[in-house]
């Protein structure tokens, strides 16, 4: 049962942080409706809740990002007026949005040192200087993989997500929001984000955190609050992963994972000989038809260079492609696309590498089939209206309405959007890269569901994920990558640590 009395507040003073029936719409979208949350010194306070359901609109209007349209705002027991972030950093709070806010044109050292970039006689910017200054700082935080000299769009989003955590750290914060830090993060690099963290609450820092995995939501917050329909619903020092799935969705959420279907026997849908280039060495692989293939390991080790290989975006230096058995040159996404029953790509970043953020569902959704519903170069309207429509409505996109802004959704309902994009084009080979990434527990459930009923169908789907126990759960079988070669193979019956384990020791004792 859940306990409805709400958890003691830490003993202290006073809140660092504190908001008061919060009030935030969007034209006539309530976004947070009249919500209340305070945080002390030294705690690491988490928010769970459904996408939409409030709480990055929350660490919002904490953060300045956004002004409420009423209710009020303290910083240690002083109501404040936020005109921008830069308004809390001078009140010592610091955040790292879902939103990454990196230029992607500059190296990760600028990044890293802007605005306190080292600077010599004349007043010009040290570029060596400060790509040593950044070495350090990064070295000083146990992260010896990331070169500082590197463009920031050419490393991988996991990376990016470090960099933007370092950098508020760096400010040496009271209070810290971390809205889904560990979205992008596979194990290790989670580990690292808790040492900093616990080493933060240590100190006297504030953190605010949000994540849709229970386990890390567990293993280091104080206390709990629950998030439903723009509101708070509870606050908690202990609560059970059910009872707060429940909270979260208003109903009862069946088991997590679902039950794999039969890996079915018949011919390859996928094959791939000896693939090298852009990381890659010597990958050789068989997708069946109608199996989930999943692929593990340590982020950075090639897993997203053989995605988009597969998908063309990338070009091999050695090797061959196969689908149904036929040799083919997939010199761009367009090849993939129209090669035998069809490739598609679901990427981890869905906003910027999936979606047009401006247009609307129905353009999102349609982008991959236009001939089909278009004659003489028009777009047959009613055509377009009733297929996107169909396809909102089953998978339960909300709203269900194909002209609405696909930005103004939540992360779970854009994800849905984007599958949903290679569902009309009835692709039979579908690459889900980290494709739970922000999303919350109970629209995983709804994916988890999706995944086993197209495999049912007979689609073939190569599955990457951040989260080891997602894959030990949902794939017929895993490959673990390290340093770009299939370092093992594993089989049922499966465990996160196995997976880690493979990804971690040396490729030969796999």
């Amino acid at each position: 049962m859940i306990d409805p009395t709400p958890a003691a507040a830490p003993n202290s003073s006073g809140p660092a942080i504190e908001g008061i029936d919060l009030v935030k719409a969007f034209g006539g979208v309530v976004a947070l409706g009249g919500a209340s949350f305070s945080a002390y010194p030294g705690e690491v306070h988490a928010l769970v809740g459904e996408n939409g359901a409030g709480k990055s609109t929350l660490i919002k209007l904490l953060g300045g990002r956004l002004r409420p349209d009423s209710g009020v705002v303290k910083y240690y027991g002083q109501p404040v007026q936020l005109h921008s972030p830069q308004d809390t950093r001078r009140l010592g709070a610091a955040t790292v949005f879902q939103e990454l806010t990196q230029f992607p044109g500059m190296t990760i050292a600028e990044n890293l040192l802007i605005g306190r970039e080292p600077r010599g006689a004349l007043g010009l910017i040290d570029r060596r200087r400060m790509t040593a200054e950044a070495a350090a700082i990064l070295a000083g935080m146990g992260l010896h993989d990331i070169d500082p000299g590197e463009l920031v769009e050419d490393v991988s989003l996991a990376q990016r997500q470090i960099v933007e955590i370092v950098r508020a750290v760096l400010a040496e914060p009271k209070i810290l929001f971390l809205d889904e830090p560990t979205s992008s993060l596979v194990e290790r690099e989670v580990e690292w984000l808790f040492g900093m963290v616990r080493k933060l609450r240590a100190e006297g820092t504030s953190v605010i955190f949000t994540s849709h995995r229970w386990r890390e939501v567990i293993s280091i917050a104080d206390r709990i609050t629950v998030f439903r329909n723009a509101r708070e619903v509870g606050t908690f020092t202990t609560i059970s992963e059910d009872d707060a799935v429940s909270l979260m969705a208003g109903r009862k959420v069946s088991a997590i994972y679902p039950t794999l279907p039969p890996k079915p026997a018949g011919d390859a849908a996928l094959a791939v000989e000896g693939l090298s280039g852009n990381g890659l060495t010597d990958i050789s692989l068989t997708l069946g038809k109608g199996e989930i293939l999943g692929v593990g390991g340590l982020a950075g080790h090639g897993h997203r260079e053989l995605f988009f290989t597969l998908f063309g975006a990338l070009k091999p230096s050695a090797g061959r492609i196969l689908v149904s058995g036929k040799p083919v040159r997939l010199r761009s996404p367009r090849d993939a696309i129209h090669a035998g029953p069809g490739i598609a790509l679901v990427p981890e970043d869905r906003k910027t590498e999936g979606l047009l953020l401006p247009m609307s569902v129905k353009i999102n959704l349609t982008l991959s089939v236009l001939r089909r519903i278009s004659w003489l170069g028009l777009i047959r309207g009613r055509d377009e209206q009733a297929r996107t429509r169909a396809m909102a409505e089953s998978l339960d996109v909300r709203p269900p309405d194909p002209g609405r802004i696909v930005g103004t959704l939540s992360g779970g309902n854009q994800q849905k959007v984007l599958i949903g994009r290679w569902l009309l084009a009835e692709s039979g080979i579908l690459l889900f890269y980290d494709v739970t990434r922000g999303v919350d527990v109970a629209t995983k459930h709804e994916i988890y569901a999706l995944i086993n009923r197209l495999a049912n169908e007979g689609r073939s789907i190569l599955l990457y994920s951040s989260d080891a126990e997602e894959l030990a759960h949902l794939a017929h079988r895993v490959l673990v990558l390290r340093e770009g070669r299939i370092a093992a193979e594993l089989h049922p019956p499966m465990t996160s640590e196995a997976i880690v384990s493979s990804a971690v020791r040396d490729a030969d004792a796999a």
